[in-house]
């Protein structure tokens, strides 16, 4: 058995909705050769192993493959090490080193836009158009959409589309929220999904940061064979 923690991250304020995860903390109870089935088994949009709790050295596979680096993953990878006594200031998936910080209840990663899937982002003239996708454009595999709820206040309606590896919608995308925050060049606040909230900001020099809310939802033991 491995011990397999359950958590949604970028929840909306009141700890609804999120992306759902799953965590090994101790990734070496999953043979390298077993991680991509029990990620598909699984079902979520992202599982972590992490291999090295005090380093924070991790992987991140979706159902189909693996990704050297991930937003929502990295996030409630983070807020996880960090409950367990592990406050790591920094992440290490294969793309390279995730800074990590905290303010109140929100946890933040700092990333190169170019370590994010290539995502192609599509801009919409209004919200209610988001609202309205039944799935995103033909031959798009990787979309994401999005458009100003109120441009002003840097507040954007967004939906998420992964069909290469099998996800389908994704409910909160830190990794494009990343490239968005890089490309507007400004703070945004993104309502996601049926209700994630994800916050962004540009660093400089291709490099943003996102963060949001984490809730655990279950810790479970999960057998492997």
């Amino acid at each position: 058995m491995a011990r397999l923690h359950v958590l949604r991250v970028f929840t909306g304020e009141g700890g609804e909705r999120g992306n759902p995860l799953g965590v090994f903390l101790d990734g070496g109870e999953v043979p390298a050769g077993r991680r991509q089935s029990v990620a598909a088994e699984l079902g979520f949009s992202e599982t972590v192993f992490v291999d090295d709790p005090e380093r924070a050295e991790c992987r991140i596979f979706t159902p189909g493959l693996e990704l050297p680096f991930a937003g929502h993953p990295s996030v409630g990878t983070a807020w996880l090490l960090g409950r367990e006594g592990h406050s790591a200031r920094v992440l290490r998936p294969p793309a390279g080193e995730v800074e990590v910080r905290r303010q109140d209840e929100l946890t933040f990663i700092a990333a190169r836009a170019e370590w994010s899937p290539p995502w192609k982002l599509i801009e919409l003239q209004t919200a209610a158009e988001v609202e309205a996708l039944a799935g995103p454009p033909p031959g798009e595999q990787l979309a994401y959409l999005w458009a100003w709820q109120d441009e002003a206040a840097g507040a954007v309606r967004s939906r998420c589309y992964s069909l290469e590896d099998g996800i389908g919608e994704d409910e909160a995308t830190g990794s494009a929220a990343i490239m968005l925050a890089v490309a507007l060049g400004r703070p945004l606040q993104i309502h996601q999904g049926r209700g994630s909230l994800l916050h962004a900001a540009p660093l400089g020099e291709g490099r943003a940061e996102v963060g949001g809310r984490v809730v655990l939802d279950e810790i479970r033991d999960f057998p492997i064979e």
